[in-house]
């Protein structure tokens, strides 16, 4: 779908950011001798909901084929060496099980295998495939292009993807692929060119039918997020050249207390209604935190009606417990002996009203969050 955001799939701003004629149709395979070639027309767009800037136009025929002339450079060799050691000590993998994904012919991967004795790569092209064999490297010929998809040898405790993200046609299938061969706990580097650069140093050369999304740390943090990962750390390396992100599989929420606090403030309450020795009480807040706790403590023995300010809910009633919800008024007209005050961000107000209109009233308490806070 060309008018398509390539990973949220939204609607892409009408108007391209920028069109270019005549341009190279690949950097890469180029030919052995000269000839006349026609150049191709590339037209930038955005998407107007995630800010992704991309070509929506077919990828190259090779782009599952990872091509790192940059890989032989000593200067990055060194960088590299230095950057997996820190990875492998913070993240303690030495001893644990690494995949490259798109490792071409293994200039990275023979290098973090210094530092992670079991690394092991998957690269599409066969011709890299069997160069890495040769050097004694672990390489999986393959691709990683749907969720399904199964790596040899996982789970993996760690993975890392060095640019090959911007020239993916779909970066959703090939993040969420990777998530389903990691361990739950498992952690990763993502790297890809900065956007951020082209567009502060005005690089308008930095266009390529190779590249087909353009991420700027924003754009890259929303695509890893939205496939199952966080991003631990964010930062432009190699002299702000390369956007690089360390992430982490996300994990659930642990909500295993929860029941815990909710024994917690059932007790709680009752001692205070004990101590306070209340015959009639009642509770200042007609929303929905109230309504769970009336619900979930089963207090309705213990109070005589629910009061709110807002007009519109008294004279209902509260859902579950169905105790009447009234105006402020009835505290003079029908008294109570305590008021528990479950307004939310609004109690403080509410207890100043309390204080000052209604001095009658000898006890009050309030919830804060899920603790009772004894007011008097």
């Amino acid at each position: 779908m060309k008018n398509r955001c390539m990973v949220c799939k939204g609607a892409l701003f009408p108007s391209s950011l920028a069109r270019y004629r005549n341009m190279p149709r690949a950097a890469q395979h180029l030919p052995d001798t000269a000839r006349k070639d026609k150049g191709v027309s590339i037209d930038v767009y955005q998407c107007r909901y995630c800010g992704l800037v991309q070509l929506p136009m077919r990828p190259v025929s090779y782009y599952k084929q990872v091509i790192r002339s940059a890989g032989f450079s000593e200067e990055m060799r060194h960088f590299r060496k230095d950057q997996f050691r820190q990875f492998v000590t913070r993240y303690a993998l030495r001893h644990k099980k690494i995949v490259e994904i798109g490792c071409g012919r293994g200039e990275y991967l023979s290098v973090m295998r210094g530092e992670c004795k079991d690394s092991r790569g998957i690269e599409h092209a066969a011709g890299a495939v069997q160069a890495c064999r040769a050097a004694g490297l672990c390489v999986t010929k393959g691709f990683v292009d749907k969720e399904s998809y199964r790596i040899p040898g996982a789970p993996f405790e760690a993975f890392t993807m060095f640019n090959f993200l911007e020239h993916l046609p779909d970066p959703n299938a090939v993040l969420r692929g990777i998530y389903n061969n990691l361990t739950a706990e498992a952690v990763g580097i993502i790297e890809v060119p900065n956007f951020d650069l082209t567009i502060d140093q005005e690089i308008f050369i930095d266009f390529s039918t190779e590249h087909l999304v353009y991420f700027t740390q924003r754009t890259l943090t929303h695509v890893i997020e939205r496939n199952g990962f966080e991003v631990v750390d964010l930062r432009a390396i190699w002299h702000d050249h390369i956007l690089s992100a360390v992430v982490r599989k996300r994990t659930p929420v642990v909500l295993d207390d929860f029941k815990t606090r909710e024994i917690f403030l059932q007790g709680a309450m009752a001692n205070y209604l004990r101590k306070c020795r209340a015959r009639r009480v009642a509770v200042w807040g007609a929303g929905h935190q109230s309504f769970t706790l009336l619900a979930l403590l089963n207090l309705k023995a213990s109070v005589a009606y629910v009061v709110d300010s807002a007009a519109f809910k008294q004279g209902k009633f509260t859902p579950v417990t169905h105790l009447p919800i009234v105006a402020p008024g009835t505290l003079y007209d029908d008294p109570v002996d305590a008021v528990i005050v479950m307004a939310s961000s609004y109690s403080d107000e509410v207890i100043g009203i309390l204080k000052r209109q209604y001095r009658h009233i000898e006890h009050i308490a309030v919830l804060r969050g899920s603790d009772l806070e004894i007011i008097r």
